[in-house]
């Protein structure tokens, strides 16, 4: 990376050590993008009050186990959930209340599409207690929305985002960037509009192609070319750069926020910290317990019934297992992970969670630090990060 690079910001310790958080999944979408891999489906109807009733159940299950500790965050993530009926959100919303208690700062965070029918519901959903959106908008460009599947046009994604910032406390939004044909001049013309807007957070994606989508079967035909990694490399370079000079750092390696606008829930996940996780194919992590719901909305729905939560498997997690998580996780934050922290944690001991000699080599060529016992991927080693992570945990 080159050496005008901004540092990568370090996120403020704004999440209670004693809270927990929450994520709710709604599974179900109007379309499916072609580049989605993300648990979503198309239904012709869906039953509102058999879904109440089922997410309430669901919910209650893991508030049985997860009780005393408040909610600091609850996410309610899709598929896409602006569909939902706004009276369903405050239902679960009010329910999660009872069952957990909030912090007085909770971060309630609701995924929508940016189209004028879903931005109709934006001021009920604010009424009914969401506080942050995250807005797909995905393109700036007419051409890369349709080419992304995308129901929405530039100016119908503005003015939600308008909406947006009108009712809700904090707003983000999402760009995919590295589109097939995408120049330099292309991407930094996209990005300055991205950055004119003011929110307080953006999340900035490289298009991947993802195995069962249909743009991997596009690629496997021939008749997509997904862009050159060194050119992916330059614009994430430009990425950082401009969004450092704005103001809006990057602190994981795809989210950028303005200081104190990080996603409390998201960190929740990255400082690897406990979450329940009801809905169709929701994970979860609690008290060293791996959860995961059945996925298919059918299937879940149906477990529901016969046994009152939708949970496919629950399953304990070694100390190597939790100690290898957090530093998958963590290592993507700028502000890194303490090693000492994980091995109290996780029970291994601090010498055993990395490889040495590999933070040896890459300190030396500027890709990590270790100041300490904090271990922190440098603003160089994050374009690497995929290989990196390998050859540093041990565990």
């Amino acid at each position: 990376m080159s050496s005008h690079s901004p540092q990568i910001a370090t996120a403020p310790a704004n999440v209670r050590a004693d809270a927990q958080a929450l994520y709710i999944h709604w599974p179900f979408c109007v379309s499916k993008c072609p580049y989605c891999d993300f648990n979503s489906h198309v239904r012709d109807g869906v039953d509102i009050n058999a879904w109440r009733a089922a997410l309430l159940a669901d919910m209650a299950y893991e508030a049985a186990l997860t009780a005393g500790r408040p909610l600091s965050s609850i996410f309610f993530g899709g598929g896409t959930p602006s569909l939902m009926p706004p009276a369903l959100v405050e239902t679960l919303i009010g329910a999660a209340q009872d069952h957990w208690g909030f912090t007085p700062d909770i971060e309630i965070t609701l995924e929508a599409n940016p189209n004028s029918v879903e931005a109709a519901r934006f001021a009920d959903l604010a009424a009914a207690g969401v506080n942050r959106t995250s807005l797909g908008l995905q393109a700036l460009d007419i051409d890369a929305l349709h080419f992304l599947g995308r129901a929405h046009d530039v100016t119908e994604g503005l003015a939600a985002l308008d909406t947006a910032q009108a009712v809700f406390d904090r707003v983000s939004f999402d760009i995919i960037y590295a589109r097939p044909g995408q120049s330099e001049a292309d991407w930094q013309a996209e990005l300055a509009r991205a950055l004119s807007f003011g929110t307080g957070h953006l999340s900035l994606y490289q298009l991947t192609i993802e195995p069962g989508t249909r743009f991997a079967t596009l690629v496997a035909q021939g008749k997509l070319t997904p862009a050159d990694p060194d050119h992916g490399a330059t614009l994430y370079e430009l990425t950082q750069a401009m969004t450092g000079a704005a103001g809006i750092p990057a602190y994981e390696i795809s989210n950028h926020a303005r200081p104190g606008q990080e996603s409390r829930h998201n960190l929740t996940y990255w400082r690897y910290g406990d979450y329940a996780g009801i809905g169709p194919g929701a994970h979860g992590r609690r008290g060293g317990m791996a959860t995961m719901r059945h996925k298919k909305p059918e299937n879940w729905m149906g477990a529901v019934d016969r046994n009152g939560h939708g949970a496919q498997s629950e399953e304990p997690l070694s100390g190597e297992d939790r100690a290898r998580e957090a530093l998958l996780m963590g290592l993507r934050l700028g502000e890194g992970v303490d090693l000492a922290h994980i091995a109290a944690a996780s029970g291994i001991k601090a010498d055993r969670l990395v490889d040495e000699r590999a933070i040896d080599q890459l300190t030396g060529l500027g890709l990590i630090h270790l100041t300490g016992s904090r271990l922190q991927v440098a603003p160089a080693g994050m374009l690497l990060l995929d290989a990196i992570l390998p050859e540093v945990v041990a565990v």
